[in-house]
């Protein structure tokens, strides 16, 4: 990060040195420095691993997360302001005692506000989060819910603007705690519910 900022201010002063020669000597019109901009609306895809814990069961659901997402920044100077919704497909699974749970799908809806270095932009992200719980006994009794709750997490994201045909493209890396609340299983008799964590990442195109 310190390298990039110094790499930022000697560019800023370079320019406009040459913008002050360019005056003296009846020169070019000279440029401002590139500057990447985030605002407007995206797509992407994502792909991660999971990892948590059944409340009031000693399973413990872990695996492969993926999905899409979208979204859309508003930038305020260095300050990106922005909404994302994502759904995702799993394969996390584990069975304790007599049960096997799992969650085959979840999606989120969020907001998000980052710090944006030129086109490396830092954000933190909190919203609702949803998905479903599934139960299955040994003799093949199932129950099923869908649960609310919450999430919030950190992220990077990298947006190559510079870069010829890759303009329109950016890349992220994100962690996001999740917490399904607790429902009332019957094949449990007990509250059940799902909190894990995802490490994920992911590729956006900006419209």
């Amino acid at each position: 990060m310190r390298t990039g900022l110094i790499g930022t201010i000697a560019a800023l002063a370079l320019a406009s040195t040459t913008a002050r020669a360019a005056d003296v000597y009846g020169g070019p019109a000279t440029y401002a420095p590139y500057a990447y901009r985030w605002t407007g609306p995206y797509v992407g895809g994502n792909l991660g691993y999971r990892w948590g814990a059944l409340s009031n069961s000693g399973a413990k659901p872990s695996g492969i997360a993926g999905g899409a997402q979208g979204g859309y920044n508003w930038q305020f100077g260095p300050i990106v302001l922005g909404g994302e919704a994502d759904l995702q497909f799993s394969n996390a699974s584990d069975t304790f005692a007599n049960y096997k749970f799992s969650n085959p799908w979840f999606g989120t809806v969020r907001g998000r506000a980052g710090y944006a270095f030129n086109n490396i932009l830092f954000y933190g992200t909190a919203g609702l989060a949803f998905g479903e719980l599934r139960g299955l006994t040994f003799g093949g009794i199932s129950d099923s819910h869908t649960n609310a709750g919450w999430t919030a997490g950190v992220g990077a994201e990298f947006g190559f603007g510079q870069f010829g045909l890759a303009q329109h493209w950016s890349a992220k890396i994100e962690y996001l705690y999740v917490d399904l609340s607790d429902s009332q299983f019957v094949i449990t008799g007990t509250q059940n519910g799902y909190r894990f964590g995802l490490v994920r990442a992911g590729v956006n195109y900006h419209f």
